[in-house]
């Protein structure tokens, strides 16, 4: 099992052509592993525990090498660390956050920031469950779902012009039904992160460890385990209800997927 086992991850790989000469000259010739995953989340295990500057260390990165060409996607600690910590304090007003981050561990998490080039991490994680709208990204013949040394794993990948025109299909038709609001602003803020990359990306979508916690959660509804698993149909089904103004099939498809994942959240405080 993963050292974090309640992680999901999109990932965007670039093509190397994407990167500075130094960084394509180290990615090039480091060979791919499926450890890097585990070596991923155990290094941010261990930050939590001991934290140093997540701009001190060499980044790894996540390889896939397709029809003889390199993607990458860097785990880009230090960015993400950047972000998690910016959205926590927009999300408290600013004289509780020093009760929950003390000003030397913000030094610590900020320290060489303003050295970064970019601060568009190519990897988003969720904790115990998948947001609605990084599913609509796919399709259903997209997914590869089986068991490996880690146990059971789901993934989804498709090249990103796919991914933005998906997405842009569903923010238009989100707006059509609800205007504006939180669904379409979470919708724009995912179609302007996949603009930033390069034209000839990848995405994927990674389940990771909670791959294991909804197989368990749909046996222990009598259900077939992960092959039962329609999240990405669901929300395709549910675009569709609203595209043709159907509000029972939209709402038919988004609780189906609802009380699926509800199911995982629950193993969360079970645990």
């Amino acid at each position: 099992m993963r050292p974090t086992p309640y992680v999901a991850s999109l990932r965007v790989y670039e093509p190397l052509s994407a990167f500075n000469p130094a960084d394509k000259l180290r990615w090039q010739s480091i060979q791919d592993s499926s450890l890097s995953y585990v070596d991923e989340e155990k290094f941010a295990m261990q930050r939590t525990v001991v934290p140093e500057p997540p701009a001190g260390r060499p980044d790894g990165v996540h390889i896939l090498d397709v029809d003889g060409e390199r993607y990458v996607a860097p785990w880009s600690t230090a960015t993400r660390c950047w972000a998690a910590l910016d959205n926590f304090k927009e999300s408290l007003p600013s004289t509780v956050v020093p009760y929950f981050i003390s000003p030397a561990i913000e030094d610590v998490i900020t320290a060489g920031v303003d050295l970064m080039e970019d601060k568009v991490p190519h990897i988003l994680n969720e904790t115990w469950v998948i947001p609605p709208r990084w599913f609509l990204l796919f399709l259903a013949e997209e997914r590869d779902r089986g068991e490996n040394s880690d146990g059971l794993y789901t993934t989804a990948r498709t090249t990103i012009a796919n991914a933005k025109a998906r997405a842009q299909v569903a923010h238009e038709t989100v707006v059509a039904a609800f205007g504006e609001g939180p669904v379409e602003q979470d919708l724009d803020n995912l179609r302007a992160w996949l603009e930033m990359f390069h034209p000839k990306s990848f995405v994927e979508l990674d389940y990771g460890g909670l791959a294991n916690y909804l197989d368990k959660a749909l046996r222990d509804n009598g259900e077939d385990g992960l092959l039962a698993d329609t999240s990405i149909e669901d929300v395709l089904h549910s675009l569709s209800g609203l595209a043709a103004a159907d509000g029972l099939m939209a709402g038919q498809g988004y609780e189906r997927l609802m009380s699926r994942w509800r199911r995982v959240q629950a193993l969360e405080s079970a645990n």
